[in-house]
């Protein structure tokens, strides 16, 4: 009776949500590669080269995790709507995708922590239309990317509308096609694609960037020694100015809050 008991209260914890029947780590040590959910469509931090193998600064912090873990990397594009649910439903081992560090999100991945990154929001807009403040886009039609956070965020404080696409090419398609005036995405991204032959003229981004937020890297619920791993990890990475040296790689001027974070962790 009690090995019956004992065998269905296992299936019972097998059949929870995030229950794991063995660590994630001694998976990926017995399996030889570590899986990691990068974007493909973010340049510089995460995309093809014309060989289409994927690249980026985070895919170098991806390899270098599974540098550190002694494996092999496999690398799985993800798009800001499913990143999440491929991590709670095994697809991927770790998470390093732009993702914004939200309350609601916490609630659905575990983040680690420190942050290891931090952008702004901001809005390409055609050189023919002439803005300084936010509250200008009242009524206007934005291309926006599915599952960005602050897509109601905007729609509700600045009156725009918001028409969602997955992924983002597809709303850089329609703002081409004229399907809208401006496409609202992180400011580091925009930034990167104006400097492109096909984006740097024709379009500018005049506005501020609002609603500052750091980006936080995320494994699975429960997997608290992975978690313990990329947060002494991200630290080390924090104290060597890893990140820094990442940005300039690719050529993106390193943030404020690199540079910051780089200091303090330096100066422990």
């Amino acid at each position: 009776m009690r090995r019956t008991l004992l065998a269905l209260s296992v299936l019972a914890a097998a059949a929870l949500p995030g229950w794991a029947a063995a660590d994630v780590l001694d998976k990926i040590k017995e399996r030889g590669t570590l899986v990691v959910g990068v974007k493909t469509d973010y340049r510089p931090f995460g995309f093809r080269d014309p060989s289409g193998a994927i690249i980026g600064i985070e895919p170098d912090m991806a390899a270098e995790v599974a540098k550190k873990l002694g494996v092999k990397l496999e690398l799985v594009s993800v798009v800001s709507a499913n990143r999440m649910e491929f991590l709670r439903q095994g697809k991927i081992d770790l998470m390093i995708a732009t993702m914004s560090d939200k309350p609601e999100r916490r609630k659905v991945v575990q983040v680690i922590e420190p942050l290891y990154y931090s952008d702004a929001v901001n809005v390409m807009l055609a050189d023919k239309v002439k803005v300084t403040k936010w509250e200008q886009l009242k009524g206007a039609k934005l291309c926006g990317t599915t599952g960005a956070f602050y897509n109601k965020d905007v729609a509700s404080q600045y009156g725009a509308e918001i028409v969602s696409f997955d992924g983002s090419e597809k709303p850089l398609i329609a703002l081409k096609q004229g399907n809208c005036i401006g496409y609202l995405y992180d400011q580091t991204f925009i930034a990167g694609k104006l400097l492109e032959d096909d984006w740097k003229t024709g379009y500018h981004m005049p506005l501020p960037g609002i609603m500052e937020t750091p980006w936080a890297i995320a494994v699975a619920p429960g997997e608290d020694r992975f978690a313990k791993l990329m947060s002494d990890l991200t630290k080390e990475w924090m104290k060597a100015g890893y990140i820094v040296a990442l940005e300039k790689k690719w050529g993106v001027k390193p943030t404020e809050y690199s540079e910051r974070m780089h200091k303090e962790y330096k100066g422990s």
